[in-house]
């Protein structure tokens, strides 16, 4: 039999043999149907509005918010796929405007020629305003179905004239279930996957990796490809395996990005709910991400005059002393000194009524504008002061019986006696109101004129 000479349509099928080979294991286990997806339930389980449009190829120009890994590049491929329209990608961190006019113009001759483009914009948020402004006349034309990938809030990061021409839908991290679901498929798939390699390994090491991907499916696909290579000829996966796969696996934490922003605040709240356990977690969670520390001792800070305030006026000298400490030992000795803060602040009583009175004396400063002081309350060091009347009337306090001139006020005649600060009946503030409390009842009634006989 002659032997057959290798035509240029084999050599074709073996290139594409090798490039497939040569994709990461998260590319090559790309969803191609919607039923292919793991988690997003909310959005894509069947019936829902989204799901229909897609199905339905009447999609529309969107904004896919939510942490990598989610699936919104393999969500904006799949749009394309039921639209029946050509897909383009473009980053916004490689791509400029020169590129993203030459797409559009390509984009508006295949729109002339009678097909859609799906033109699927990864980490738009990282396009300026100019930018995004250049796709405002291809979305309304109907030139592209415009499709922004973003893991940061919209709302702060894209323009208002972009939102107001797209949908933005939220996507959730990947729940480790549907993680192990699709590492799974990758596990059985003889095509795609590794299922011609008949990997052996454990329920609870699949569990294990699916929970290491920390919501990203793309992570534990890499993470479960790395662990096969690792695995060799024998095909099992030990625990000796993964414990050099998953040693110092880090946690999603986008330093000054939405997860960043999103954590500060559960500290701050957890402090101020008086909850130690949760305030320790985010705090942890933050460091364990590459949060400065020093950052952290000054919310600390900010928070023990805030929400702790006179209730407990230790808890600002702590906060002081744990941040000094934290300069002078740095990570991770100084870290505990920290972790301790946290749990002070969070278990100690609480009052925001200095923070409140100093906002509403800030109120009164704007409202009433440069009031004079009052005569009685200025100095008077010269005798032309003294004969204008600087200082006439003034009630020396120490003089006056039980140490307060009652009936004098400390306010500009424009505004009469105001009260700003009203301590909580917490904590050390009990003291301060029980004060206060008799000592503004008495001025009041010391202002009150004389009744007659």
């Amino acid at each position: 039999m002659a032997r057959r000479t290798p035509s240029q349509s084999d050599e074709n099928d073996l290139l594409t043999v090798d490039r497939d080979a040569l994709r990461p294991l998260a590319e090559r286990m790309r969803p191609r149907t919607l039923d292919d997806m793991v988690g997003q339930r909310r959005l894509l389980a069947p019936g829902t509005a989204l799901r229909k449009s897609i199905e339905s190829g009447h999609v529309h120009s969107m904004v896919l918010w939510g942490p990598p890994g989610c699936g919104k590049t393999t969500l904006a491929l799949l749009l394309a796929k039921y639209a029946d329209a050509h897909f383009h990608a473009i980053s916004a961190v490689l791509s400029g405007l020169p590129d993203v006019r030459q797409v559009l113009a390509e984009a508006a001759h295949r729109f002339a020629e009678g097909r859609r483009t799906v033109l699927f914009v990864d980490e738009v948020h990282r396009f300026n305003k100019t930018q995004q402004d250049a796709f405002l006349p291809h979305i309304e034309r109907g030139t592209i179905l415009f499709v922004g990938a973003t893991t940061e809030n919209p709302s702060f990061e894209l323009n208002s004239a972009l939102l107001s021409r797209c949908r933005v839908h939220v996507m959730e991290a990947v729940a480790a279930e549907d993680i192990a679901v699709a590492l799974r498929h990758a596990l059985e798939d003889k095509e795609r996957g590794l299922g011609d390699r008949n990997l052996a390994i454990g329920e609870d090491q699949l569990k294990l990796i699916a929970t290491a991907a920390d919501g990203d499916v793309r992570r534990g696909l890499t993470l479960l490809e790395i662990a096969a290579e690792l695995a060799g000829e024998s095909g099992t996966i030990t625990d000796t395996i993964l414990e050099q796969v998953l040693a110092d696996r880090t946690r999603r934490f986008d330093k000054g990005g939405e997860q960043f922003y999103d954590q500060i605040s559960a500290l701050h709240k957890s402090v101020r709910s008086s909850n130690p356990d949760a305030a320790l977690y985010w705090f942890t969670r933050m460091l364990d991400g590459g949060c400065d520390p020093s950052y952290l001792a000054r919310r600390m800070t900010r928070m023990a005059v805030e929400d702790v305030g006179l209730a407990d006026p230790r808890a600002l000298a702590m906060a002081i002393e744990a941040w000094e400490t934290y300069d002078r030992l740095g990570s991770p000795e100084g870290d505990l000194a920290l972790a301790q803060l946290v749990i002070y602040l969070a278990s100690t009583a609480k009052s925001n009524a200095a923070y409140v009175a100093f906002n509403t004396a800030k109120h009164d400063v704007s409202e009433y504008g440069t009031q004079e002081v009052p005569m009685h309350l200025r100095n008077a060091p010269t005798k032309l002061m003294k004969s204008l009347g600087y200082s006439k009337g003034y009630q020396y306090d120490h003089d006056a019986e039980g140490g307060i001139a009652l009936d004098q006020t400390g306010f500009p005649d424009a505004m009469g006696e105001r009260v700003y600060y009203e301590p909580m009946a917490r904590g050390m503030e009990i003291k301060l109101k029980e004060k206060l409390d008799a000592l503004r009842q008495a001025r009041a009634q010391a202002r009150q004129p004389a009744k007659k006989s």
